[in-house]
């Protein structure tokens, strides 16, 4: 496909009209969208009148006002794909961070990870490369591989975190 002045003239009259490139490969016939698109760069053409208005956006449609109770649904946090009704069990929240040192893990809770089920708290505890590593083992708060504990230490909200880098 040669680029006749004819051809040319069509083209620099179409892009200042603001036709977009498909509309002036369809207008031209026998060359594509991207040979428009090329041939404009290399006349250098930029200013262009600004394209047909589309019609004003249609209104939103109100999002029907539900009257069900959310709270009566139980709370799920993490993966809820595997969660069960058996498992559902409301369990309060502590107030405040505990102290990490007043969290002293049971002997009888303790396990390694051949003793990990999906109901134990999978929060490590020690260096794994000594003898005295060990896992929580704690019972895990639904949905979540961490006991209530860890999964305050674990799960910190956005503001909690950014509030503690600024003050170091």
């Amino acid at each position: 496909m040669n680029w006749t002045d004819e051809r040319v003239e069509l083209l620099k009259k179409l892009w200042s009209e603001g036709l977009s490139a498909s509309q002036i490969a369809a207008e031209l016939g026998g060359v594509t969208r991207n040979a428009v698109i090329g041939k404009v760069h290399r006349l250098g053409l930029s200013g262009r009148a600004k394209p047909m208005s589309a019609p004003a956006p249609r209104p939103r449609k109100p999002r029907p006002v539900t009257t069900s109770n959310v709270s009566s649904r139980p709370v799920v946090h993490g993966n809820t794909a595997l969660a069960t009704a058996a498992r559902v069990a409301v369990e309060p929240e502590p107030e405040e961070m505990p102290d990490p040192v007043a969290n002293v893990v049971p002997m009888a809770e303790r396990c390694t990870i051949l003793d990990l089920t999906e109901f134990t708290c999978r929060w490590p505890v020690g260096d794994p490369g000594k003898d005295d590593f060990f896992y929580c083992g704690s019972r895990t708060k639904i949905g979540l591989p961490y006991c209530a504990f860890h999964a305050r230490i674990a799960y910190q909200p956005v503001q909690d975190r950014s509030r503690r880098r600024a003050a170091r």
